[in-house]
């Protein structure tokens, strides 16, 4: 895979996430109260018709630029493994806070190529901010470098983190997670788009990143820009497999990433497949 390969793949990313992102900004502006029209995937979780409707315009031109590979889409995705090679497409990251009108939403699009991610791009429609990367290359923020925090100090760290929903029989062992790292660190936030939390802690806003069961369109453009800003994201188990399993870990720092695999070994390992 070429740079040229690359860029273009990406600029396809940006025009796609970004006509997406369109759609999404209409959609909110113009719902009147209460909760928008979705349908119940499942106990826990919901799809718009936003969400169909952008995965379709997505997909569309993600394929006008390579067709050769799948695009593998929340709305769409039926298998249990990941191509070698495809696009990896969240159409709209944060749909329970889309539903209620709660401002904090996403598109993401990642690019795999023989295993690796190899170009991503996260756009928060409702900000106007699109971060994007190639490998190699460094992560970016409406075209401007961003590195990870400088910040080595846990106990003055901001983190998030997200809630188990799907698992919420491990409800009691996460909330110890969420105790002990709470106890050695500043703040946590939960907003509700893993994909954007991930872009955080790759441009500084957030020291680190940890959630339970996660899926690779939520994580898979966001793995990339900290590996390309200079932090650390593995697995619950240490390893490069976060894009397979959903459980991952992301921090800025050594000592912050040390909490929170010392928290998750201590609560959480026992009661999680670690395939």
């Amino acid at each position: 895979m070429t740079r040229d390969q690359a860029r273009l793949f990406l600029d396809a990313m940006i025009g796609a996430a970004r006509e997406a992102g369109e759609t999404i900004r209409k959609v909110f502006s113009g719902t009147e109260g209460g909760v928008a029209n979705f349908e119940q995937k499942s106990a826990f979780d919901y799809v718009t018709e936003t969400d169909k409707l952008c995965e379709k315009t997505i997909m569309e031109a993600l394929k006008i630029c390579d067709s050769s590979v799948p695009v593998v889409g929340e709305e769409s995705f039926s298998g249990k493994e990941l191509p070698s090679s495809c696009w990896i497409v969240d159409p709209l990251d944060g749909t329970t806070n889309f539903i209620h009108r709660f401002p904090v939403v996403s598109v993401s699009i990642a690019r795999l190529e023989n295993g690796k991610i190899i170009a991503g791009c996260v756009y928060d429609p409702l900000r106007d901010e699109i971060f994007t990367a190639i490998r190699g290359e460094g992560v970016y923020l409406n075209g401007r470098k961003m590195e990870c925090s400088t910040n080595q100090e846990p106990a003055v760290s901001l983190i998030a983190t997200g809630f188990p929903f799907r698992r919420k029989d491990i409800t009691d062992a996460y909330f110890c997670t969420f105790r002990e790292v709470f106890l050695k660190v500043s703040d946590i936030r939960r907003a509700g788009s893993a994909a954007l939390d991930l872009a955080y802690v790759a441009c500084g806003r957030l020291d680190g990143f940890w959630e339970v069961g996660l899926k690779p369109w939520d994580v898979a453009a966001g793995i990339l820009f900290i590996e390309e800003a200079g932090g650390i994201v593995t697995d619950f188990w240490k390893r490069k497999q976060a894009l397979h399993n959903g459980n991952i870990i992301a921090a800025s720092n050594r000592a912050l990433y040390d909490i929170l695999t010392n928290a998750v070994t201590r609560h959480l390992l026992g009661l999680l497949n670690d395939a």
